[in-house]
């Protein structure tokens, strides 16, 4: 915990502050996936902490559940008589090649099709995996991103410490933060119960890690609004995101929405967007026109696999980045299985929200101070040299789910009513709470409040 922990302080350049963790055990894996979860969100209530102090002259006690972090690092929501939609698309998953193993990531319609392509339109997993063996993992791994696809060959960590990528993501930093070239004036709005009220985040980002940071931001009183295109869905995750925020469309193609868009962002505080490097730009909303539309943007950028090398603009998902750095290899072994063995939870995506969610305060708490907006830059794939450098994992385990873990209040969904399991995050006299229940994607206005 403490190696994890004061990594994770060191990037963000925050003090070796003593902070109180409770409870024992941890999630079965080959790494300490317990102790980034516990880390990474005591980062992000760290954040917060400096952020009051340096308004108040306080510094806020915090408190972190062990066991609840690790909870909240699979899913927080508890439906009362309905269920979440599956995660995952019927034939995405792992397959075994002809010289090792692949996983292909089919759960967006495209991505589907991209795969679909290369091998032929499959209705189960059987029609799929009689084709992929036919396949050398790296030939179908090339061949299916070339086509737009989504797709990662199990490679062994150190097989990634030599791959072109591993070398460049690996030397990258943490977080890698960026001081802005423009002003703007912001006096603080919040109070020590909601120190986020009258920030505005406005939120591209999908599955997964961008929208756990938003999340986070919206219960400490920001007001988040979403951005998707027309058409896009993630159902699996939705009830567990959108908790706290409204949802908008908006085409980025069209110019009566790239209008709508640009008014949005003028008055944005904080971006948060999960695209890959060169997505924005090619849409002509590269950092340079972000920073003129919105002087003293707070600017948090996220993707999959970093941001230098030949991989910095390929598409990517939590449960590639596993495959591709070596982490469900480790698990193989670890386990003794006969297939890749990935993390109990996609903690490479949890970990990194709250990265981005304790940049963005850390850059807010700044520019409160100079006027300066900044930007933070992170990936998946660097979170991932993270948890391998902190070593293994214990083997006592976490003790089981209870209802008393649930919180009191009802959270009244769209699709029925909910518990959300207790916060694992206690900072004094700030209590994590969200003024809106989980929604659809595009059920509200493209306007702010």
């Amino acid at each position: 915990m403490t190696d994890s922990l004061t990594s994770i302080q060191a990037a963000l350049g925050l003090p070796a502050t003593a902070i109180s963790f409770t409870s024992t055990g941890a999630l079965p894996s080959a790494f300490a996936v317990t102790d980034l979860a516990s880390a990474s969100i005591a980062a992000a209530g760290q954040s917060t902490a400096e952020l009051l102090q340096q308004q108040t002259g306080r510094l806020p006690h915090l408190e972190v559940d062990r066991r609840l972090a690790s909870f909240w690092f699979a899913t927080s929501i508890r439906p009362m008589g309905w269920s979440v939609p599956p995660l995952w698309d019927p034939i995405a998953g792992d397959y075994a090649t002809h010289d090792g193993w692949i996983r292909l990531h089919t759960n967006a319609p495209h991505h589907r099709s991209a795969a679909e392509q290369v091998l032929g339109h499959c209705f189960d997993r059987a029609a799929m995996a009689a084709k992929v063996a036919q396949w050398a993992k790296s030939d179908l791994e090339h061949a299916v991103v070339e086509a737009g696809g989504c797709a990662a060959e199990m490679r062994s960590w150190q097989q990634w410490q030599s791959h072109p990528q591993g070398v460049a993501v690996n030397a990258e930093p943490l977080i890698d933060f960026s001081a802005g070239n423009s002003e703007r004036s912001t006096v603080w709005q919040g109070s020590v119960a909601q120190p986020l009220k009258g920030i505005k985040v406005l939120d591209l980002t999908r599955v997964l890690a961008g929208p756990v940071a938003s999340r986070f931001l919206a219960g400490l009183g920001a007001d988040v609004l979403r951005i998707d295109p027309p058409q896009w869905n993630e159902a699996g995750v939705i009830p567990e995101v959108t908790l706290g925020k409204r949802c908008a469309r908006l085409d980025l193609h069209n110019n009566s929405d790239r209008g709508v868009f640009e008014s949005l962002l003028k008055d944005a505080d904080i971006l948060l967007h999960g695209y890959r490097a060169n997505a924005l730009e090619r849409l002509g909303y590269g950092s340079v026109e972000r920073q003129k539309l919105a002087p003293g943007l707070i600017d948090i950028c996220l993707n999959a696999y970093g941001w230098s090398g030949p991989w910095q603009n390929r598409r990517g998902f939590d449960s590639l980045v596993q495959m591709s750095s070596g982490l469900a290899e480790a698990g193989m072994g670890w386990k003794q299985a006969d297939k890749p063995t990935p993390l109990p939870v996609q903690a490479l995506d949890h970990a990194t929200g709250y990265l981005m969610a304790a940049s963005a305060i850390k850059l807010l708490a700044e520019r409160l101070s100079t006027g300066r907006g900044g930007s933070a830059r992170l990936s998946l794939a660097r979170t991932a040299k993270l948890l391998v450098e902190q070593g293994p994992g214990t083997d006592e385990p976490l003790r089981a789910e209870e209802a008393s873990d649930q919180g009191l209040l009802i959270e009244q969904t769209v699709w029925g009513p909910a518990h959300r399991l207790r916060v694992p995050l206690k900072i004094t006299g700030t209590p994590l709470q969200w003024a809106l229940p989980a929604g659809e994607l595009g059920s509200h206005r493209a306007q702010w409040w």
